[in-house]
């Protein structure tokens, strides 16, 4: 049972992993490019939280936290600096 859970979420994991990066290299936008990298890295920790439960270890589970503070922390930035860039309008 558990190989035919792998199989389907590795399919799952796969196209969202293809879509997400051809989101990257299409996105008209730095914000789409950001969302696709942030989708990207929750993909890549999901696929690393399947690895841990059909192999029944833990070993991963320092990488599956770093990737989502960087995932996390890279998105923030991003946004504060899109919302800097954005024209104010002039208060009279």
């Amino acid at each position: 049972m558990m190989n035919v859970v792998l199989a389907v979420t590795a399919v799952i994991f796969s196209l969202a992993a293809a879509a997400a990066i051809i989101r990257i290299a299409r996105g008209p936008s730095l914000l789409d490019r950001v969302l696709a990298t942030d989708v990207l890295l929750a993909i890549l920790g999901g696929a690393l939280c399947i690895d841990m439960a059909v192999n029944r270890h833990l070993n991963n589970l320092m990488l599956v936290v770093a990737i989502s503070v960087i995932g996390f922390i890279g998105s923030v930035t991003v946004a504060r600096f899109v919302a800097d860039r954005r024209v104010k309008p002039d208060e009279s």
